[in-house]
């Protein structure tokens, strides 16, 4: 068996493993898109680094873009195999997909812009709506907990992460040279206590074990006062200075978390009577995707359902999908709280948003995610920052850039390792430690060595091992 790693190497997106078998069976983990380079990612994601015609199957941990963007790619590429995920992953990424490959649309002309300053020629999207579409036919949805036999040497179970709706580590089982082989595949692990999701699942003994480290170096701050943390804001920005909060948010997962703490805090007559808008038609099929699936929600919110029909919906709450809508927002003076996708803000409408509003004192800039250090969200929250570049032009800084970092979907190390704690160490033959950067993830392979972890790599693009 041989592992080989082309994204998510060193570095926290593009999530793209490579398992080749002894009997030559080709099964690669996630198929993600790179993100937050500028115009180096569109080069990075065109070089998938294997031909797409030679892939078997697909497994994918989770429908977020960093893990699935590039499937209509490998599609397009001649990729015919199945794609195999959990049920509620299948559903969100028929619309992820589908909307990934609309804003590449949108985007392309002002790349193409910039190339031609270059002395560059233009460039055609990585993939088209139709492709979106019809690679969806090759999904085969499973059920947490249960196996799934590909073939007779290779099956594979989901167990819960608590990511985001659907998000499972990648069970794998396969027979080499007539013995069993476990590879366990995180994806992203949530945290242990998701507002909405259920806690994360222990995960059966595995011999290699390739797993996440975003937040490998760092501890989450106690988020037991969120509401309120976000509840001070709210008044400070829209009451105090009648300004606009302006949230850059995942379209999936984020952005329900925050509408249920909003809703919660409505219910309770804490919330100031002003309007808040989620603009992102993403956002809006996918939380009629949560609807869907309360089977994979935790106690609160199956009891909160008991006296709220609708715990992603409440009296000032408007959700946009119109495009003449959104572009009425930067006209409307009147404080209020836009929640708009993307988290990294690097493509979308938030974008928008955010040149509109950041040179105006009054207004509150949010971001409650993680976003890679190249991102527009991270460089924006670069500390005596005057000015920065959106869409080409240079922008004033003078929105309060605040931050909430509890509203993370990722585990920090603690969490991560409490996560892991479900396997024997002794046990596992080698883990390779993904989805981070580098000197994170030097600091966490200290951490996991702690707990008796002893074979630990950290893979670069292009690396392969062989056992």
């Amino acid at each position: 068996m041989k592992i080989k790693f082309f994204g998510a190497a060193r570095e926290v997106t593009g999530s793209k493993h490579l398992i080749t078998t002894n009997e030559g069976k080709r099964i690669l983990l996630d198929c993600g898109m790179f993100q937050g380079k500028g115009l180096e990612t569109d080069g990075m994601n065109r070089n998938l680094g294997f031909d797409p015609a030679t892939i078997d199957h697909l497994i994918l941990s989770h429908a977020h873009i960093d893990h699935s963007g590039l499937i209509p790619f490998l599609y397009k590429g001649g990729f015919r195999g199945s794609i195999i995920c959990t049920n509620s992953t299948r559903d969100l990424c028929a619309i992820m997909l589908a909307d990934s490959a609309h804003i590449q649309n949108l985007d392309i002309e002002w790349f193409n812009k910039k190339r031609a300053k270059q002395g560059l020629y233009p460039i055609d999207p990585l993939y088209s709506a139709e492709d979106a579409e019809e690679c969806m036919k090759l999904f085969i949805s499973v059920a947490f907990d249960r196996r799934f036999y590909i073939n007779d040497k290779i099956n594979v179970k989901f167990t819960n992460t608590g990511h985001m709706l659907g998000s499972a580590v990648v069970n794998l089982e396969l027979i080499e040279n007539d013995e069993k082989v476990h590879v366990a595949f995180t994806g992203d692990i949530g945290r242990p206590h998701n507002r909405i999701l259920h806690t994360p699942s222990p995960f059966p003994q595995c011999d290699y074990l390739i797993t996440e480290s975003t937040y490998g170096d760092r501890l989450h701050p106690a988020d037991m006062e969120i509401e309120a943390e976000l509840l001070k804001i709210v008044e400070e920005t829209c009451v105090l200075n009648k300004g606009k909060l302006i949230i850059p948010s995942f379209a999936i997962g984020r952005t329900q978390e925050i509408v249920y703490v909003l809703n919660k805090l409505f219910n309770a007559g804490k919330l100031p009577r002003i309007q808040v808008y989620v603009d992102s038609p993403l956002a809006v099929n996918a939380t009629d995707i949560f609807r869907l699936h309360t089977d994979e929600m935790n106690e609160e919110i199956k009891a909160s359902l008991r006296h709220d029909s609708d715990p992603f919906g409440f009296n000032t709450l408007r959700y946009i999908t119109k495009l003449e809508e959104s572009k009425a927002l930067n006209s409307n003076n009147k404080p209020c709280i836009i929640i708009s996708a993307s988290g990294m803000l690097e493509a979308g409408r938030i974008k928008h948003h955010v040149a509109n509003n950041i040179s105006n004192h009054r207004n509150t800039i949010l971001i409650v995610g993680y976003c890679t250090p190249t991102s527009l969200g991270a460089r924006i929250q670069e500390l005596g920052l005057r000015e920065i570049s959106i869409f080409g032009k240079m922008h004033r800084i003078s929105a309060r850039i605040a931050k909430i970092e509890a509203f993370s979907g990722h585990a920090d190390y603690k969490e991560m390792k409490q996560f892991l704690s479900c396997q024997d160490s002794s046990k596992i033959k080698k883990t390779f430690l993904v989805h981070g950067e580098y000197e994170t993830q030097l600091f966490y392979r200290e951490e996991l060595k702690k707990e008796g972890f002893e074979s630990i790599e950290i893979p670069e693009w292009g690396e392969e091992f062989e056992f």
